[in-house]
């Protein structure tokens, strides 16, 4: 009922003209008469196809569904790094991540770099930030760093947690995740106590941690945040028998570097299926407390006549395998890793449009500056997202000529064991790997295999020439990897001397240790091996 009236209020709020033809700006078709605020809610780890597909029949998210209806949904949208830090750094600089050099997750961008809020404020915008950045560091233990450091040993070694679920003991329990519901509350009394009275128009963030699964309560920091947690009220919002299996490959047919994904994140060992569909009920549920989240900054929006406006954007850093390929968390190109959310509503923004180009998180940067009025750099790897949601601009034709048909992602963090780049087009998904020869590609048609579970890179050979040569324009990926190699190096150098003891004891209480208590010495002797080979003799 209370989204019933939502609806019907927020219809008539949001009923503006559109706003005039103005000057000309790199990918800005039009000027605002009156500065709009922008607010921007970023969770962590949603899957982007709950926001258009199954998930609508699966996990009720009635605020999602309300921005859907009233804005512009985009049904392509790609994370440009799978790992909370680097894609953040992509999000608030509008660069790829071999620009920002954002390889790990404690690894960003410096902490005096100027985002897109920074120049919005610098253009007059009141600015303000609330909940998760992790821009230029993210979550990460010692465990994080030498994993990600020494993924390149020829060594196989468990490192997180076998995912697991829990269910909050009171069952009425509404606000779960305290920390992210805190955030929220301070974002709406801002909104109350300081936007509602501002002449200045305002820009207002607001990170959730959510729907990112809990550290293991039992296993702490060395063993993985991996336990799906919350209540029986939000699982009640989950239809448990309309949650998917996802197939698995059979562990001897999986490509190797899913292989060692899948063995590091302690997921090669059995799952009955009530543990999966539990897994992913549970996820759901997650989600359906993130969707209540960004409710709350509808709602006040709406109650304190902004809603008119301002430009709601919702979006996430990345999304969660949830079981799919026989893992779970994110560090993978498959879709329900790298898929984000991307909604957007208010004044100007045509409502009930879906878009289907591919887009990603480093279009926000040019977007924010657009939607102010201010010219954007010439530097951006990223293309503003107005003319495609724009209700002067109701063919989808205009913004494929300005927004180029491809998005690139990369990682180069821990759990996944060479560098990966993807290609994403309309059709086709293309993952190359490290210097792109010793391993071999993958090549999805998703318009045939939605659920990526058959490569056919042998059988497109032309395709698949066409889409590395394509990405080998964009990235000299071989290259770039080859720098990660020797950063990962260096770092890992530089810590083992500065604990000023052996080094294998304090791996032994990492994350690692039920492996390498076993045989410590074979796998010293391959880190030793690691560091021996194609490095600079100076630097060792």
């Amino acid at each position: 009922m209370l989204l019933l009236w939502v609806s019907v209020v927020a219809a008539s709020a949001l009923a503006v003209p559109a706003p005039e033809a103005g000057g000309q700006r790199r990918g800005a078709v039009q000027a605002w008469p009156d500065a709009p605020n922008v607010v921007l809610v970023m969770s962590d780890s949603f899957d982007g196809r709950l926001t258009f597909y199954t998930g609508s029949q699966v996990v009720k998210l009635p605020f999602i569904n309300f921005m859907k209806a009233h804005g512009t949904s985009f049904l392509n949208a790609y994370t440009n790094s799978p790992i909370c830090c680097p894609s953040r750094a992509a999000m608030w600089s509008g660069l790829f991540t071999h620009l920002t050099e954002s390889w790990n997750n404690f690894k960003g961008l410096d902490p005096n770099y100027t985002t897109w809020m920074d120049v919005m404020e610098k253009h007059g915008y009141r600015t303000q930030k609330f909940g998760k950045l992790d821009y230029t560091s993210g979550h990460h233990s010692i465990s994080n760093r030498v994993e990600a450091w020494t993924r390149d040993v020829a060594f196989l070694l468990r490192q997180e947690g076998r995912p697991m679920v829990n269910l909050a003991p009171k069952k009425t329990k509404v606000r779960v995740m305290e920390a992210d519901w805190k955030n929220t509350d301070r974002a709406v009394n801002w909104l109350r106590k300081e936007a509602s009275n501002s002449t200045q128009p305002f820009v207002l963030y607001l990170g959730l941690n959510l729907p990112h699964p809990y550290p293991s309560p039992s296993s702490g920091e060395n063993f993985g945040s991996s336990t799906f947690h919350t209540s029986l009220y939000w699982l009640k919002k989950v239809s448990y028998d309309a949650i998917k299996i996802p197939k698995w490959s059979p562990l001897s047919e999986m490509h190797p570097v899913d292989y060692y994904s899948s063995y590091t994140k302690n997921c090669t060992g059995k799952f009955t299926e009530k543990e999966i569909k539990n897994i992913r009920a549970f996820y759901y549920a997650m989600c359906a407390e993130t969707d209540a989240m960004l409710g709350e900054i509808i709602l006040a929006l709406l109650q304190l006549g902004l809603l008119q406006k301002t430009i709601v954007m919702y979006t996430s850093d990345h999304g969660e395998l949830a079981m799919e390929h026989r893992q779970f968390y994110k560090m993978s190109m498959y879709e329900a890793s790298s898929h984000v959310p991307l909604l957007i509503m208010g004044p100007g923004i045509q409502a009930n449009l879906q878009v289907s180009s591919v887009v990603s998180l480093v279009d926000i940067y040019p977007t924010m500056l657009d939607i102010a009025g201010i010219p954007l750099p010439q530097n951006l790897s990223g293309y503003s997202l107005l003319p495609s949601s724009s209700e002067m601009f109701k063919n989808e034709q205009k913004f494929k000529n300005l927004h180029p048909p491809w998005i690139v992602s990369e990682f180069h963090g821990c759990n996944v064991n060479a560098s990966t780049y993807m290609l994403r087009t309309n059709q086709w998904k293309y993952i190359a790997y490290s210097d792109g020869a010793s391993v071999l590609p993958q090549l999805f048609d998703l318009s045939s295999d939605p659920d990526e579970l058959t490569s056919v890179a042998a059988k497109f050979p032309e395709v698949t020439s066409s889409l590395d040569q394509k990405l080998r324009s964009i990235i000299n990926y071989p290259k770039v990897s080859a720098s990660v190699h020797q950063y990962n190096k260096e770092q890992f150098i530089k810590w083992k001397q500065s604990i000023g003891q052996n080094y294998s004891n304090i791996i032994a209480n990492l994350r690692w240790h039920q492996d390498w208590l076993k045989e410590p010495k074979k796998y010293e002797n391959a880190i030793d091996q690691w560091l021996k080979s194609h490095s600079d003799p100076k630097t060792i």
